[in-house]
């Protein structure tokens, strides 16, 4: 997944002319994300990007980031701008111009000039320095004009959030995307609670999480290194939660990393089984136990062909889904999600669900959740399922069960969590559980 970022190395620059590192990061981490190369948090990690000095690796993501974030009301600014669409290369580098222009604070002429010498590094771009030029300075005297929640959204996207959520609904979760959310932290001991937010200078959130607003490196904040929390969004920590585990207990974690509910189910005092398909996420999984002293038995392994006839008392199927419910974190994926993905994956859930249910024991639970604001990944497959398999239903989520949100609770007693449903954001997901009925 490197493709996209040769520039970073000093491939593909013009000699003699030298752009700035951190922009030209930034460039290469929106190339790799809106091109489907790599996920912005993925092209990160890679060896390039990790070679920077750690200030230009943070501004090469923060611009990218605010990009992202405000690629709608940018591109339309664009737009106004120019009599025919450039080529790819030549946007992303006018895209990455107006964020600093309007949303990272960079005087005018920073902002113009190292747009026009990162076009000029690269040859694919080179003679495109005049439009470049031309085209940020009349978007600075100009602004970017007035914008509404819907244009920070793919329009097809936002049309399906109006179908599913009305239109007040779709212009709450599309006025999220534009928001730098804040760090929220699952603790291992919810007791801890008191002494860590005070430590950490962090508000508790209804459920038990914590919320941090600072920055700067997880790694020397306090009780990282003792392992007393872990970084997972206050959305992402309900679905273990919900499935409520004893002491005592088996539970299974199917497509369990990158490894937070694992953790959660562990801290409650179950036998966790965690099992995942690829070994390589796993491992920050293996990394979280290690550091929080919690245990798991750890499995790589296909959730649908695992051999193992082991039934559990609780089974946790976190699906891979179109993460639409994530962009808040990840605002790429409004950009990259094509319609077809949905159909796809919805497919992919319904088997897993299936394969699932061989893994519950008579009487145990079974909690299905996505992080997709989609009815074909949720509400829809929920009804599928029910339908496939009357040997299971629905054990609804009670009023105030887990503190969590009321507004988010269906009739059905699923949940659907949407972005606006906590002050300062969460994540959007669909949660339902379901009880294996007893012969």
């Amino acid at each position: 997944m490197t493709s996209g970022l040769r520039a970073a190395s000093g491939q593909g620059t013009r000699r003699g002319v030298t752009a700035d590192p951190a922009r030209q990061a930034a460039l290469d981490l929106l190339t790799a994300a809106l091109g489907r190369k790599a996920g912005l948090e993925t092209a990160l990690e890679t060896p390039l990007i990790g070679r920077l000095e750690p200030k230009d690796r943070a501004f090469a993501r923060a611009l990218a980031m605010a990009t992202l974030r405000h690629l709608g009301p940018i591109d339309k600014a664009l737009d106004r701008c120019l009599q025919r669409a450039p080529p790819e290369p030549v946007r992303m580098i006018l895209r990455i111009g107006a964020a600093q222009l309007f949303h990272l604070d960079t005087p005018a002429y920073a902002a113009v000039n190292s747009s026009v010498t990162l076009a000029e590094s690269r040859q694919s771009t080179r003679s495109f320095k005049p439009l470049i030029n031309a085209v940020l300075r009349r978007l600075g005297r100009e602004g970017l004009g007035e914008n509404q929640p819907a244009d920070f959204a793919p329009p097809w996207l936002f049309a399906r959030w109006r179908t599913a959520f009305g239109e007040e609904g779709a212009r709450e979760i599309a006025g999220q995307i534009a928001l730098e959310p804040a760090t929220d932290l699952t603790l291992r001991d919810p007791a801890d609670a008191p002494a860590l937010a005070e430590a950490l200078e962090a508000k508790a959130l209804p459920g038990g999480s914590l919320r941090r607003e600072g920055r700067g490196r997880i790694e020397e904040w306090p009780g990282f290194a003792e392992g007393r929390w872990w970084v997972q969004d206050a959305a992402a920590a309900i679905p273990a939660r919900l499935l409520a585990v004893h002491p005592g207990e088996t539970a299974l974690d199917l497509c369990a990393a990158p490894g937070g509910k694992a953790l959660q189910l562990a801290a409650a005092g179950a036998s966790v089984t965690a099992l995942d398909r690829s070994g390589a996420r796993l491992g920050r999984l293996a990394e979280g136990l290690a550091r929080t002293g919690l245990a798991a038995e750890v499995v790589t392994a296909d959730a649908e062909a695992w051999p193992d006839a082991r039934t559990f008392d609780a089974v946790l199927l976190d699906a891979p889904c179109t993460a639409s419910g994530t962009f808040r974190r990840n605002p790429d994926v409004l950009w990259t999600l094509r319609p077809g993905d949905i159909a796809k994956l919805a497919e992919v859930q319904g088997r897993l669900l299936d394969s699932a249910t061989r893994r519950v024991k008579p009487g145990g639970r079974l909690v299905y959740c996505v992080c997709s604001l989609e009815a074909e990944e949720g509400e829809a497959q929920a009804r599928a399922f029910l339908k496939r398999h009357a040997d299971f239903a629905t054990l609804p989520a009670e009023p105030g069960e887990g503190e969590v949100p009321r507004a988010s609770l269906t009739r059905e007693g699923w949940l659907r969590l949407l972005p606006h449903h906590l002050e300062g954001g969460m994540d959007g997901f669909f949660v339902a559980r379901f009880v294996r009925r007893r012969a």
